[in-house]
């Protein structure tokens, strides 16, 4: 007697990530019952022994897991593309737009950059930031995985004057990390664990050392990661050796706070030493190559780190310095700019970096137990990508497979027909079924004019790139 499943999938080719490489099957197939993949099976098999309320034929698709996003803020989507191609992107770029952001346009700005990494192969969404209830709450709603890590920061939002330090306050601090844990008591773990809640504090730069010990002690109470952004840059390192003398990662490693349960962020122009102290403590790394690369021209050093043993996941960042919410793209950057940096085509194969936004991102985020891969007992996080795409076009089976190359190389996102999360269709035929884009954009717009109106003044009074090239009409 067959066994009653709620979806049996039957695919061509499979790439189900396990193992050391791709994990490669022809005319494979899965069954998912209650969320989870229930066997992953030849299809003459899936066939003699189950039976699916709904069964998809995938032979022109190719099966894969569902891209990881390790390290997003998506409260930026309402500001895309206003701080590209400037030195300070900060103040000349964000500052104007960022003052005149309210929660309901951050929160809109939330929906549309889950959205759109959704739609382009995303199932996981790791969002970082505050006042980040709103992310939460669509997150849950849509069905899509959480990973989220709630910003903590002792120092006071203001403008800050070259080389001044900032100025910690512990009212300020507390008020964070308060919401931080109000966070975490709301949403993690809810949905059978599909929300995950990070401690987030901002940087070693921005957090006092006493909180930095309590975040430390809370998290381990609590069973969860801390997720900081980590020698980002000159501005941090000025901060951190004009506070306490010393660059940031060894400072950290002084006080013990690198271990299997921290993700570190960036590493942007971290010292090779450096680098192999926190991938040495069994730390994780999130990379994020298109949003370094245009907001600093850098490519963060991914590679020693990986070459010290330590575990690289990749992540979108946001959209005013990257412009966009889609892992195929990071995958691309990814490998292309490591080769550049080191002269060598060999690095960062496609292999290697599909690895990055799958399992390799699973286990950076601590998730690789339910997750990252296509295997018996995970939960059922599944993209089928669309072959019948100029992009993907022509398919070689032999001597060699060229499917990952032109996914990484080639592929734009528009290739992913169907997303899945714990078993649940999310996106199918390439149409949302549990948000409606529409809604979404019209609303963003809506912000978006109204910010563009009241940021007008302090714009002009800037007077960054952006304005000159406004006046110069290269706009």
């Amino acid at each position: 007697m067959m066994e009653k499943v709620d979806i049996i999938i039957k695919t061509k080719h499979m790439y189900t990530l396990e193992g050391e490489g791709v994990g490669y099957l022809s005319d494979y197939g899965v069954a998912i019952d209650r969320g989870k993949i229930k066997a992953v099976l030849p299809v003459s098999e899936l066939k003699k022994n189950y039976e699916a309320e709904k069964f998809i034929d995938a032979s022109d698709k190719v099966l894969l897991p569902g891209f990881i996003d390790g390290h997003m803020h998506t409260g930026h989507g309402v500001l895309r593309g206003v701080a590209q191609d400037i030195s300070n992107w900060m103040m000349e770029g964000m500052a104007p737009f960022e003052a005149q952001r309210s929660i309901e346009a951050k929160d809109s700005g939330s929906r549309l950059a889950i959205a759109e990494a959704v739609l382009n192969g995303t199932t996981t969404i790791g969002d970082d930031g505050s006042d980040i209830a709103g992310s939460c709450d669509f997150i849950q709603k849509i069905g899509v995985r959480g990973n989220v890590s709630v910003r903590i920061r002792d120092a006071l939002m203001k403008t800050y004057k070259a080389g001044e330090l900032y100025i910690f306050d512990d009212n300020y601090g507390e008020k964070t990390l308060n919401e931080c844990l109000d966070i975490f008591s709301k949403y993690h773990d809810i949905d059978s664990g599909r929300i995950k809640i990070r401690f987030g504090p901002q940087g070693p730069d921005f957090v006092s050392l006493k909180m930095l010990k309590k975040v430390k002690n809370l998290s381990k109470e609590r069973n969860t990661k801390i997720h900081m952004h980590l020698q980002q840059g000159s501005r941090e390192t000025k901060q951190m050796t004009g506070r306490y003398g010393v660059r940031s990662i060894p400072w950290l490693d002084e006080i013990g706070y690198f271990d299997e349960d921290f993700i570190g962020i960036h590493l942007t122009d971290a010292l090779e030493e450096e680098v192999k102290i926190v991938a040495g403590r069994k730390a994780s790394m999130i990379l994020c190559s298109s949003s370094i690369g245009i907001i600093d021209g850098i490519v963060p050093p991914a590679k020693i780190f990986q070459d010290a043993g330590g575990i690289v996941g990749l992540g979108s960042d946001q959209a005013p310095g990257n412009n966009c919410h889609n892992i195929i793209n990071e995958m691309k950057l990814t490998a292309i700019l490591n080769k550049v940096k080191y002269e060598d085509p060999e690095v960062m194969p496609a292999w290697k970096v599909l690895r990055m936004a799958t399992i390799e991102n699973a286990k950076a985020l601590g998730i690789d137990k339910i997750t990252g891969s296509i295997k018996e007992g995970k939960y059922a996080d599944l993209i089928l990508v669309d072959l019948n795409q100029a992009s993907l076009a022509p398919l070689y089976t032999k001597p060699m497979r060229n499917f990952i190359p032109n996914l990484v190389y080639s592929a734009r996102g528009n290739e992913v027909d169907t997303v899945i999360v714990a078993g649940k269709i999310i996106v199918e035929n390439k149409a949302p079924k549990t948000f409606y884009m529409n809604e979404i954009l019209q609303e963003v717009q809506g912000h978006a004019d109204v910010i563009g109106e009241r940021a007008t003044a302090q714009f002009n009074e800037i007077n960054g790139k952006n304005a000159v090239y406004m006046r110069e009409n290269k706009l």
